[in-house]
């Protein structure tokens, strides 16, 4: 068959189009060609070559590249498996067990109160005098914040100290009659009632000049001034509003189911939206004595620590109560594998063949799992390509195919 036959064999079988078509077309022909010569002697099979050398030589292509083709299929098995010729190695991931500490805990929702807080108001109906402060001034405990007119009091002051000055002069020259026996003893009492009822007197009007100055009862930060000079001030009036915020009451509701749990002195961790990245520590100080009958719930009252003043009365905190802290032997989630109420991992043997062993589960945190028996700290677990193995099923280590890739 010469080339000018084979161009008229393609014609009358219509394959004129692609080289793809026309393969599909010469490829059977070359093996069958191959197979029917050799019912041939020697001499037929070179007549054969001689008068078809088209179909000879891509029979010859043919035959190179399919021993390549499968030459280059077995190495690439051989490099997967590792084991030659024999069964191949599943690739799998492991992961040692290790220690690490599991916290018990409590999320709950929490607002911020103040350490001490007042609404300060006046305790007598008086007009404003004087206002010694400014809206979110920082005062310290006993500073005067506003003061009242007080001129009436101011001269009672005087008269009251005039009274208990002459009172005191009378009574000192009575009790030197009394040593020289000129008076009697009558006269000296009389004389110390007198001046203990003006120095009673000058009391009273002093504290009644302390009720036209409005003081500060703790150290804090000052609120909204809601009074200005000439204001004519009552018991109900408000003047401002004063808050201790070096401490912050922080309270939060916990269900009652975990009441046996709570008890003071238990950390607590309060996060803020207003200070995403940050978190605030304190400690538990109180446990309500009631449980609320509606929310069955108790409130918890913890005090956190505020000296650079960042949390502020009302806010809105996410809350942490921490119950225990303890230390633990834990997997990787993805290594359980669930059998009825049962709980299992793979583990690898010396011989890379993946042996089935049953654990016993604890607590579960955010993807690991708390391992009480069954396996020992660093031992490694399969934890990814557990689906494709079973019990005695070869495995091989991803860690140790890259390594012997890199080597």
């Amino acid at each position: 068959m010469r080339r000018s036959d084979v161009e008229r064999a393609f014609q009358a079988t219509g394959t004129t189009g692609t080289t793809a078509a026309r393969m599909n077309f010469f490829v059977p022909l070359c093996i069958h060609a191959i197979i029917h010569s050799r019912y041939y002697g020697k001499e037929s099979r070179l007549n054969f070559a001689k008068q078809h050398p088209i179909i000879v030589i891509c029979s010859i292509l043919f035959l190179a590249l399919t021993g390549l083709t499968a030459n280059v299929w077995i190495q690439s098995q051989q490099a997967d498996s590792g084991r030659g010729w024999g069964p191949s190695a599943t690739l799998v991931e492991t992961t040692p067990a290790y220690q690490t500490v599991i916290i018990d805990q409590i999320e709950a929702i929490g607002t911020a109160r103040a350490n001490e807080s007042v609404l300060l108001t006046a305790k007598v109906t008086e007009t404003v005098r004087k206002v010694n402060f400014e809206d979110g001034q920082f005062v310290g405990k006993g500073d005067i914040l506003v003061e009242l007119t007080n001129g009436e009091e101011t001269a009672q002051l005087a008269e009251a100290q005039a009274t208990l000055d002459e009172a005191s002069r009378q009574y000192n020259r009575v009790s030197n009659l009394i040593a020289q026996k000129l008076a009697s003893e009558t006269q000296l009492d009389v004389e110390k009632t007198r001046m203990q009822t003006a120095q009673a007197r000058l009391d009273a009007i002093l504290a009644r000049l302390d009720d036209r100055l409005i003081r500060a009862p703790f150290s804090g930060i000052l609120g909204f001034r809601n009074t200005s000079p000439g204001t004519l001030l009552t018991s109900s009036t408000p003047v401002t509003s004063l808050d201790d915020i070096s401490i912050i009451k922080l309270d939060f509701a916990i269900p009652e189911n975990y009441l046996s749990t709570l008890e003071p002195g238990q950390e607590v961790i309060a996060g803020s939206a207003a200070y995403p990245d940050q978190f605030f520590t304190g400690v538990v100080a109180t446990i309500n004595s009631r449980v609320d009958p509606v929310t069955r719930a108790v409130t918890v009252r913890a005090l956190i620590n505020n000296d650079n003043r960042q949390l502020r009365p009302g806010m809105l905190l996410t809350v942490t109560l921490v119950l225990d802290r303890s230390p633990a032997l834990v997997i990787p989630e993805s290594a359980v594998i669930p059998i009825q109420d049962r709980q299992y991992v793979y583990v690898i043997d010396p011989q890379g063949i993946a042996q089935r062993q049953e654990i016993t589960v604890g607590r579960r945190r955010a993807g690991i799992v708390e391992v009480l028996s069954g396996i020992k700290a660093d031992e490694e677990v399969i934890t990814a390509g557990v689906i494709k193995i079973n019990p005695g099923s070869k495995v091989s280590k991803k860690s140790d195919r890259q390594g012997n890739a890199s080597s």
